[in-house]
């Protein structure tokens, strides 16, 4: 009985065998039983930083899904068990017409079961925090360009014209290079207007004449615009042509690109293991 609900639930043997007990052996209360018990303790870790994971693309013809998964370490990311739940949300999520995670969560995956039971569960078998962060979809104008680098970096990318090739180098440049927008009409205008105060200051600072000056921020500002731009960017198979020369060699245009880093702008809590082990010592005294 101890193994059957073990296979069932994926719980660990000592809890399934006190949840047997404590319902006089009825397999389904104490499944039941389980299910709340795993639910309390994901509850208990929510509040835990899960800055760790994978991103996971998932395609289909000419549409593509990229999801980022959490966990709380490295360790749990490249858990057999993570990595099947991680694809299943981004097969519910390529699927599905719903946009926010709440709404996905409620669906159901390939093998029947709700995606927010299934995450709960994940949490009781590894032990770790595991949150859903965001998801994404993007369809081709022509041709769809994907890539991930490792488990962390996952880009996306949609090209009209060109061919699928060139759509696959553009999404591993996009991966490498980390483009804010495709163009300049793309760049915040309070985010350039930023860029072009501080380089204002900095300039003033040398003393030069104010014409001088002037010309000195605006070729900062067109470096800034390079390094930022996808187009404006040295493609990373060959630095020495831009991302939008070899796009306009191809008779090709970038309609729409994806990408998404593992962790990013989550703040990790830094763990001191000396300052922790002080820590349990005077607890202990």
């Amino acid at each position: 009985m101890v193994k059957e609900l073990r296979d069932r639930t994926g719980a660990g043997m000592m809890e399934c065998k006190k949840a047997l007990v404590e319902t006089g052996g009825d397999t389904d209360a104490a499944i039941e039983l389980l299910r709340k018990s795993g639910q309390a303790k994901a509850d208990k870790k929510a509040a835990r930083i899960a800055a760790d994971g994978r991103v996971i693309v998932a395609t289909d013809g000419p549409k593509a899904v990229i999801v980022e998964v959490n966990s709380e370490t490295d360790f749990v990311a490249k858990d057999e068990n993570f990595i099947a739940f991680a694809e299943s949300v981004a097969a519910t999520a390529l699927g599905s017409q719903d946009d926010e995670v709440g709404d996905l969560m409620a669906q159901s995956g390939a093998d029947g079961k709700v995606l927010e039971a299934a995450r709960t569960e994940l949490i009781s078998k590894v032990g770790e925090n595991i949150s859903v962060r965001r998801f994404a979809r993007i369809q081709a104008a022509d041709h769809l360009g994907n890539y991930t680098h490792g488990a962390r970096i996952g880009a996306v990318v949609s090209l009209s014209g060109g061919d699928a090739d060139l759509a696959r180098d553009i999404a591993m440049h996009v991966a490498a290079s980390k483009p804010t927008c495709i163009d300049e009409a793309g760049v915040p205008r309070d985010t350039l207007e930023t860029e072009r105060r501080i380089f204002t200051e900095q300039a003033r600072d040398s003393g030069k004449p104010p014409e001088i000056i002037e010309k000195m921020v605006t070729g900062r500002i067109l470096k800034f615009l390079k390094e930022i731009t996808l187009l404006g960017q040295p493609f990373v198979k060959d630095p020495d042509i831009s991302v939008g020369k070899l796009l306009d060699a191809s008779g090709a245009a970038v309609t729409e690109f994806l990408r998404y880093e593992v962790g990013e702008g989550i703040e990790k809590k830094e763990e001191n293991f000396a300052e922790e082990v002080m820590a349990q010592i005077k607890q202990s005294g």
